[in-house]
C-alpha cells in the first residue's frame, strides 16, 4: 500500500514537470491496479489511495486543459500561439480570398482553391502534424471542412453567376474538382466520412463500362469506335472513391447547360450529316464489299458515346435521364432524315412519289424500275438501319448500367429500335415492289393472250422470258449488297414469293377461255416458273447454296396450287360429278368463287355453269366417312386416268425442255 500511495505522489509530481508520456504509462498502471480493489472500498487505506489518484487525475486533466489553451489561444486573445491562429487565420484567409467578389472565385480559377488547400494542409502537417494522435485523422478533417466551405461557396456563386455559365466552363470546373477528389482519396482514408463528420455523398464513382474503352476523356479527347466496341468483354469496376461528391456535387443543378448544349451539338450534326449526303450522293456501290453501312451512323455512335462517357461522370442520376431522351430524340430523327429521308423514289405523271404511294401503286400501273445505283443504296440504308437498330439495343444496356438503379426503368429505347425495324421493312419492301412491278407488264401479257387458239405446245411463253430477265437482273445485285446481312435477303426472297405467286395466280385466273393445248403451254409455263422460283436465292451466283426451307415450302406450295387449277382446267367436265369431286380433291378449295373461276377458264356456258355449281355445293366435303366414297369413286373411273397420263406426258416434256 505504501508503494501505492508513492505511485500516486509521483503522478503528481510528473504532472507539475509536465511529463505527460510518463504520466499515461504509470496512471494506466494504476488505475488498472485499483479496478481490482473496487469490492474492498471500505478500507481505509484503500479508500484513501483511491481518492488521491483521482485528485491526481484531476490535477493531470485542468493542467493539460491550461496548456492547450496556452497553446490555442481563443479569438479575440491578442497573444499569438499556435497552431489555433493559424489555422483560424487560414480559414479567414480563404473566404476573403474567394469570396464572390473575387475573380480567383470564379469557375475559370477553381484550380486556385484546390492548390490553395494542399500548401495549408503541407504546412499544417509539417509544424503541429505530430502534435495530435494519427487515428485523429486531424489533416484529413481539415481537408473535409475545406470541402464543406467549397461546395457551399461555389453553389453560392454559380447561383448568382448562373447566366455565366457555358458548358466548357463547366466541364473543366468539374475535371478540375474531381480530379483533387481523387487527390483526397490517394491520400486519405476516408474515416472520417463514416463517423458522422460529413455524410457520404449519394452519387456514385464514375466506374468503368464495357461500352468504352477509355472513360477518361474530357471534351476535346477524339475517341475511336469499331462496330465491335460494345461487344467487348466487361473491364472490373474500380474502387469506391469515398470522397467523390464532395465537392462537385454542387455541378449537378447546372448540369442542364450540358444537356442543352449536347441537343445543340446532336442537332448540328444532323444537319451535317444531311447536307453531306446531298453534296456528295450515295456511296457508290461496291459488289465486292456488300451494302455499305452508312459512315455517319459511325459518326453518331462516336458521339452517343463521348457524351455518355461525360454525363456518366458528371452525375448518374436525372442528367442521365435527361441525356437519353436527347438520344432518343436524334435516333429518331437519324432514321426518318438520313434513313427513310434518302431512299430513292420513283416517278410518275404527278412528279416524285413517297415511300408511301409507291407501296400504294395500282396493279398494272407503269412504275419506274429502279437503277443499278439505287438498288444498292437500297440494301446500303437497310444494312446501315439494322447496325443501328443492334447497336441502339446494345446502347440502351450500358445506359442501364450507369445510371442509377432506382432509375433504370427509365431507360428504353424500345420505340427507337422500332423505327429502325420499320426502316429495314420499308426497304425490303421497297424492293420486293420494285421487282414485282417490273414483272407485272408480263402478267398482263399473259392474262390478254388468246389462250383458246392456241394449237401447239412450245418452249415457254415470251412472259416467262421476261420475268425470269427481271429477276436475274435484280436478285444477284440484292443478294450481294446484303451480303452481311443474309436474313434479310432471305426476307426479301420470302416476301417477293408472297406477292408474286398470288399476282401470278390472280392473273391465271384471267386466262379465259383455255383450250387443251392452251392449259397444257400454261402448265409449262408455271412449271418454268416455279423452278426459276425455287433457284431464286442463288441465281446468278457461283456459290450455289439450298435455299432455306422457309422459302422453299411457300414457293412449293403456291405453285403447287397453280399447277393444281391448270390440271383441273385440263380435266373433262363430263361425267360432272367426277369432275366436281376431282376438283375438291386436287385443291382442296371449298369457295364457290374459285370452282367459278374455273368454269370461266374451262368456257362452259351459264347454263352448264349453273347445274356445275349446285353440284358442287351437294359434294363439298361432308364427315370423313363421305370424304372416302367420294375418292373412292373418283379413282374408279377411267377418265381421271386418262387425264393424268396426259398430264405425266405433259410433265416428262418440260423436264426435258428444261
Amino acid at each position: 500500500m505504501c508503494l501505492r500511495n508513492t505511485e500516486a505522489g509521483d503522478i503528481q509530481a510528473m504532472t507539475r514537470r509536465r511529463q505527460y508520456g510518463e504520466v499515461a504509462n504509470l496512471l494506466q498502471g494504476v488505475v488498472n491496479v485499483l479496478e481490482h480493489f473496487n469490492k474492498y472500498m471500505g478500507i481505509p487505506q484503500i479508500r484513501q489511495l483511491s481518492e488521491r489518484v483521482k485528485a491526481a487525475q484531476n490535477e493531470l486533466g485542468q493542467q493539460i486543459l491550461a496548456d492547450f489553451e496556452e497553446a490555442f489561444p481563443s479569438q479575440g486573445t491578442k497573444r499569438p500561439g499556435g497552431p489555433s491562429n493559424v489555422l483560424r487565420d487560414a480559414c479567414l484567409e480563404y473566404l476573403v480570398l474567394f469570396q464572390e467578389n473575387q475573380d480567383v472565385a470564379w469557375l475559370d480559377k477553381i484550380d486556385r482553391r484546390y492548390a490553395w488547400i494542399k500548401r495549408q494542409l503541407v504546412d499544417y502537417e509539417e509544424k503541429y502534424g505530430r502534435m495530435f494522435p494519427p487515428e485523429w485523422c486531424m489533416t484529413e478533417r481539415i481537408a473535409v471542412e475545406f470541402c464543406h466551405v467549397t461546395r457551399t461557396e461555389l453553389a453560392k456563386i454559380m447561383r448568382t453567376r448562373a447566366k455565366e455559365i457555358e458548358v466548357k466552363l463547366l466541364l473543366f470546373a468539374i475535371q478540375r474538382t474531381t480530379n483533387f477528389e481523387g487527390l483526397l482519396a490517394k491520400r486519405f482514408s476516408g474515416c472520417t466520412l463514416a463517423d458522422g463528420t460529413v455524410k457520404k455523398p449519394e452519387v456514385p464513382p464514375p466506374s468503368t463500362n464495357p461500352f468504352l474503352e477509355d472513360e477518361t476523356g474530357t471534351e476535346t479527347d477524339e475517341i475511336v469506335i469499331e462496330k465491335s466496341d460494345m461487344d467487348k468483354p466487361k473491364k472490373p469496376k474500380v474502387p469506391d472513391n469515398p470522397f467523390h461528391g464532395i465537392v462537385s456535387k454542387c455541378f449537378e443543378p447546372h448540369l442542364y447547360v450540358y444537356i442543352e448544349s449536347q441537343d445543340k451539338n446532336l442537332g448540328e450534326l444532323i444537319d451535317r450529316f444531311v447536307a453531306d449526303f446531298k453534296a456528295q450522293g450515295p456511296p457508290k456501290p461496291n459488289v465486292d464489299e456488300g451494302g455499305a453501312v452508312l459512315p455517319s451512323c459511325a459518326d453518331l455512335f462516336v458521339y452517343y458515346k463521348k457524351c455518355m462517357v461525360q454525363c456518366s461522370q458528371l452525375s448518374t442520376g436525372e442528367p442521365m435521364i435527361a441525356l437519353t431522351t436527347i438520344f432518343q430524340k436524334y435516333l429518331r430523327e437519324y432514321a426518318w432524315k438520313i434513313l427513310s429521308g434518302n431512299l430513292p423514289k420513283t416517278t410518275s405523271s404527278s412528279g416524285g412519289l413517297t415511300i408511301t404511294s409507291l407501296l400504294k401503286e395500282k396493279e398494272g400501273s407503269e412504275v419506274a424500275k429502279f437503277t443499278l445505283e439505287e438498288l444498292c443504296l437500297i440494301c446500303s440504308i437497310l444494312s446501315t438501319a439494322e447496325y443501328c437498330l443492334a447497336t441502339t439495343q446494345q446502347l440502351e444496356e450500358k445506359l442501364k448500367e450507369k445510371v442509377d438503379a432506382s432509375l433504370v426503368e427509365r431507360i428504353n429505347l424500345t420505340g427507337e429500335m422500332d423505327t429502325f425495324s420499320i426502316v429495314i421493312s420499308n426497304s425490303i419492301q421497297l424492293l420486293v415492289q420494285d421487282l414485282d412491278a417490273a414483272c407485272d407488264p408480263a402478267l398482263t401479257a399473259m392474262s390478254k393472250m388468246q389462250w383458246q387458239n392456241v394449237e401447239h405446245v412450245g418452249d415457254q411463253s415470251p412472259y416467262v422470258t421476261s420475268v425470269i430477265l427481271h429477276i436475274k437482273q435484280n436478285v444477284p445485285i440484292i443478294r450481294d449488297n446484303l451480303a452481311s446481312t443474309r436474313k434479310y435477303f432471305t426476307q426479301f426472297c420470302i416476301k417477293f414469293a408472297n406477292s408474286f405467286i398470288p399476282k401470278f395466280i390472280n392473273h391465271l385466273f384471267k386466262c379465259k377461255p383455255i383450250s387443251m393445248v392452251g392449259a397444257e403451254q400454261l402448265l409449262l409455263d408455271t412449271h418454268s416458273l416455279k423452278m426459276v422460283l425455287l433457284d431464286l436465292p442463288s441465281i446468278g451466283s457461283q456459290v450455289v447454296r439450298k435455299a432455306p426451307a422457309s422459302y422453299t415450302k411457300i414457293v412449293v406450295k403456291g405453285m403447287t396450287r397453280a399447277e393444281m387449277i391448270l390440271k383441273v382446267v385440263m380435266a373433262p367436265h363430263e361425267p360432272p360429278v367426277v369432275f366436281v369431286d376431282n376438283y375438291i380433291k386436287l385443291l382442296a378449295d371449298c369457295s364457290t368463287d374459285t370452282f367459278q373461276k374455273i368454269l370461266d377458264m374451262k368456257g362452259l356456258k351459264r347454263s352448264e355453269q349453273s347445274s356445275m355449281l349446285d353440284l358442287f355445293r351437294q359434294r363439298l366435303p361432308a364427315p370423313p366417312s363421305g370424304v372416302e366414297n367420294t375418292s373412292s369413286l373418283s379413282l374408279s373411273t377411267p377418265t381421271p386416268e386418262q387425264e393424268s397420263s396426259r398430264i405425266r406426258k405433259l410433265e416428262k416434256l418440260i423436264k426435258k425442255r428444261l
